[in-house]
């Protein structure tokens, strides 16, 4: 999982501490605006790390874990801050807060700088911080820190870091190449092919009946607590309501049915629409001259595209509709025709209008009696839209006063219903394969920031149907105390226990092809009966179509990394056992000058080169500063994080 952190910082906010690509705007920056003497139990300015001058407190990386592992939780929803720790990711935080600081010292230290009118560009440039009018909105921008609880002060500082790391890193990262003859060795590496075999010393052979010993059972289960942590889970209790819990009268009124029809009047009135198709000429001898041409029987259509002009179309246009779109007095001889006929030229902004009426739909007026149902049905939606508005602002006013969901509930004769224990992704807590019910899958975000029995009222469907809620339960992520799972702990540790021996065994049988005998027969000497090797013969192209599917499997990807002729041991995942490859031959095509292979390997080196040259000039940067990092104030944070979130 760490190589997943690593990757996530690289590509969304490593790269941005160096560049200044702002990445850390949208992780809420760390914690500089809070104001105190404690955070958490620990001493607020308490250094985690001092880099050249500056330092990185507790309280900083503290804030900058949480922003972070937020941020990571929108690819992995489950994810709890003790396994954030334990799989390295505060570790890489720190990293990244030290490597941002040190970059910018070393910068102010060659004389860079990066002013306030850099700065207050760069703001400038951040979406986030625009209004309505797409410009820079100040309230917007104000209303933007207060919502992350980052203060300008800080946004600034990190701002000028991230310019001053552009400044420094960018000339070594832009463009770099690998020479052509190293370009050529690493392409041949993908044709080549490698044969070998892989066998598994399966730890399930080695298990034993005993009952284990219970001090080792709990020493086991202590060592491995972070295995067996179970995410947040949450019951929301919640009442969907629509139309259905009206009890307002929607029905309109004949006054209301007869204000609507007088408003609308125009509406209903006898209508004459006609479909034109007509075509645009510069002078009015030439509109004339074409019209002639037509009227003695030459197709509009030919007359246009013989002069040069292409024809358009408006379908269903009454004589206001086409006045606005043409011209008046083009409607007053378009109108003037009968159906089939060609008007007469008539002047638009764009020259004379050559038009043919092709159809004439008359529609008459229609009484109050004729439109009376088509009304009734419209005010009938509006006042419900109206009526479910009104209910849902009462609701929420209800919310907003602290009112519980009970009583909300019984006051608006509202049903209230319950979900299982659900993460924060959606599943059901301890059976995946129930799906909880639909209108509870907008509200989880909100739902899992939420305090217990703290009523939030959601938009489901926006002006027909609502949902009010609140959080009843919340268990927080934890092992389970050792009774409830001790089966499960027995399994496993009699699993591991096993692993060991299979592991003596699995060394025994290297040891034994490492001086010539065959793994099939260096299996073979051992007592009890191991399965048998499977012959391995692979080329790179395969194992990168295997990449493009999934992870490749450990051994294989082993087996790619090995020396001609060698035996490794590889632990299986889980204490399933362990693994023997061996590696027979290699063989590789040479890669010739030219061949296409070389040109999009080369396009690659570019980011690789790019991130190593960057990631050496970083840690120059750190020597050069000088990095001091307090181990006693980091694992107090580490506990802090690790006992709860916060």
């Amino acid at each position: 999982m760490i190589t997943s952190f690593r990757k996530f910082f690289q590509s969304k906010i490593g790269m941005a501490f160096f560049l200044g690509f702002l990445a850390l705007v949208a992780l809420a920056f760390a914690g500089a605006d809070i104001t105190g003497n404690t955070f958490g139990g620990l001493a607020r300015g308490e250094r985690v790390a001092l880099v050249g001058d500056d330092a990185v407190t507790n309280a900083e990386l503290v804030e900058t874990a949480q922003s972070t592992l937020r941020s990571v939780r929108r690819e992995n929803p489950t994810l709890t801050m003790p396994t954030f720790i334990a799989e390295g990711g505060l570790d890489e935080v720190l990293s990244q807060m030290i490597d941002r600081l040190a970059i910018a010292a070393f910068a102010e230290d060659a004389g860079l700088r990066a002013g306030e009118n850099l700065v207050n560009s760069e703001i400038l440039q951040i979406g986030a911080f625009r209004g309505v009018s797409g410009e820079f909105d100040q309230q917007v921008y104000q209303q933007a820190l207060a919502d992350q609880r980052i203060s300008d002060a800080t946004l600034r500082r990190d701002l000028s870091d991230g310019l001053l790391a552009q400044q420094m890193l960018l000339p070594a990262i832009v463009a770099p190449r690998m020479p052509d003859k190293v370009t050529r060795r690493y392409a041949s590496l993908f044709l080549e092919r490698r044969s070998g075999a892989i066998a598994l010393i399966p730890s399930a052979l080695y298990t034993t009946e005993d009952e284990p010993d219970a001090a080792a059972l709990e020493a086991y289960y202590i060592a491995n607590r972070t295995d067996y942590i179970l995410p947040e889970r949450r019951t929301l209790r919640f009442a969907v309501f629509n139309t259905d819990n009206l009890t307002d009268d929607v029905t309109p009124s004949e006054a209301e049915i007869a204000a609507r029809y007088k408003e609308n009047e125009d509406q209903y009135a006898a209508r004459e629409a006609r479909d034109v198709t007509s075509f645009t000429v510069p002078t009015e001898e030439g509109a004339k001259a074409i019209v002639e041409q037509i009227r003695a029987g030459k197709s509009l259509e030919a007359a246009a595209r013989d002069a040069g002009f292409n024809t358009t179309q408006a379908l269903d246009r009454d004589r206001e509709q086409y006045a606005s779109s043409v011209s008046f007095a083009a409607a007053q001889a378009v109108f003037a025709a009968g159906q089939g006929e060609v008007a007469e030229p008539a002047q638009s902004t764009l020259g004379y209008v050559i038009a043919r009426v092709d159809k004439i739909t008359n529609t008459p007026a229609r009484s109050l009696d004729e439109v009376r149902d088509e009304i009734t049905q419209a005010l009938t939606q509006e006042k419900r839209a109206a009526a479910l508005g009104d209910l849902s602002a009462r609701i929420e006013a209800e919310v907003d006063q602290g009112t519980s969901l009970t009583e909300i509930a019984d006051a608006f004769d509202l049903t209230l219903d319950e979900s299982p224990p659900l993460l924060a992704d959606g599943r059901v807590f301890g059976d995946p394969t129930t799906a909880p019910n639909p209108a509870l899958r907008p509200i989880l975000d909100t739902a899992f920031s939420l305090d217990e029995s703290q009523p939030q009222l959601d938009v489901l469907v926006p002006g027909s149907q609502f949902l009010v809620y609140d959080v009843t339960s919340i268990t927080e992520s934890a092992a389970p105390p050792l009774a409830e799972i001790r089966d499960r702990i027995a399994r496993d540790y009699g699993l591991a226990e096993a692993s060991k021996i299979a592991r003596q065994t699995a060394q025994r049988v290297v040891d034994r092809v490492r001086n010539d005998t065959s793994l099939t027969a260096a299996l073979g000497e051992e007592d009890k009966p191991l399965p048998a090797p499977d012959d391995v013969t692979l080329g790179r192209p395969e194992l990168q179509q295997l990449s493009a599917r999934g992870p490749v499997p450990p051994a294989l990807a082993l087996m790619f990394s090995m020396a001609e002729g060698t035996t490794k041991l590889l632990e299986a995942p889980g204490n399933q056992g362990w693994i023997i490859v061996t590696l027979d031959e290699i063989t590789s095509d040479d890669v010739e000058p030219g061949s296409p292979i070389l040109a999009g390997l080369s396009q690659e080196f570019v980011q690789t080169l790019s991130a190593e040259y960057s990631d050496q000039l970083s840690k120059a940067m750190r020597e050069s500063v000088g990095v001091e990092t307090n181990e006693s104030a980091l694992e107090e944070v580490r506990a802090q994080l690790a006992g709860g979130e916060s």
